[in-house]
This record gives structure tokens, C-alpha cells and sequence, in this order.
């Protein structure tokens, strides 16, 4: 989740930006998202990422990307970032996203 993140950092912005309506986009491959998801979240894979840029740009909201252990997502903030995605958060594993989600 970051380099601050074991201090509660990341946590903490991540859970202000689910109160903020973030959109949730689930980067593991479907088959894996078929397996355990969080409700409401969106799956693209890490591999179709930059084709979704505009798309994910267009939803005008937060959005948190999160995966298996939270290396994929770290690369797709930063391929969305690189496509001027400027409130993107590295979520990390979708089980710690979905814990903070339900905390709110």
C-alpha cells in the first residue's frame, strides 16, 4: 500500500476516498475475480488497463486499484497516473480494501 503505509496512512486515504465515492477496480485476471470480489468493485485486468485509461478518466471519481498482493495495482496507478489520473490510490490485496470498505 505504500511506503507509509504501516504506519496507517494508507489506510487512512483509502477509507476517505471510499467516503468519497471511490470507484473500486479489481486488476486481477477474471478468473481470479470470479473467485472473491468486493461488492460494486469493477475488474480490469492489470493487461487491459491503459486500453480502459479514458473510460476509468471519464468516471470523474477516486479511484482505487487493488489486487492479489498489491503489485499489479501499483502497476496500474501508475500506467493511469502516466494518463493523467490524478486521485488514484495503490489499495493493495482487495481483502485488506474490502475490510477497510466495510469499516466505513
Amino acid at each position: 500500500m505504500g511506503l507509509f503505509s504501516f504506519l496507517g496512512f494508507g489506510k487512512n486515504k483509502l477509507k476517505q476516498a471510499l467516503i468519497n465515492d471511490a470507484v473500486i477496480i479489481d486488476v486481477r485476471t477474471v478468473h481470479e475475480f470470479d473467485q472473491g470480489k468486493i461488492p460494486g468493485s469493477v475488474n480490469i485486468p492489470l493487461e487491459r488497463i491503459e486500453v480502459n485509461a479514458a473510460r476509468i478518466k471519464a468516471m470523474n471519481k477516486p479511484i482505487i486499484c487493488c489486487c492479489a498482493s498489491g503489485m499489479r495495482s501499483s502497476i496500474a496507478v501508475k500506467t493511469l497516473k502516466e494518463r493523467g489520473i490524478k486521485l488514484i490510490y495503490n489499495g493493495g490485496n482487495w481483502m485488506s480494501v474490502l475490510k477497510i470498505k466495510k469499516s466505513i
